[in-house]
């Protein structure tokens, strides 16, 4: 998988990831199969956290940061489906 194919992907934190040079490991799921990789964000991120690939040092390591997701119910612009 080349570099650019991962910069600007979502994937999910598996092992918390402890913030600056302690990393943690994401899992990153690309044309259905999952991909894990050790991954490094500025600040700490527990498991469960939605993240988005900034950059791919090699050697299947990542630096990530929070992506957010939006909590059903709320919708951008106020539409509501099926109004």
């Amino acid at each position: 998988m080349t570099s650019e194919s991962l910069v600007g992907r979502t994937g999910s934190v598996v092992t918390a990831i402890r913030g600056g040079v302690r990393p943690g490991e994401v899992r990153i799921v690309v044309a259905g199969i999952a991909h894990y990789y050790l991954a490094y964000a500025a600040t700490a991120l527990p498991a469960g956290t939605d993240v988005l690939v900034i950059n791919n040092r090699g050697a299947r390591q990542v630096d990530v940061e929070p992506w957010p997701t939006v909590p059903l119910g709320d919708c951008p612009g106020g539409v509501v489906e099926g109004q």
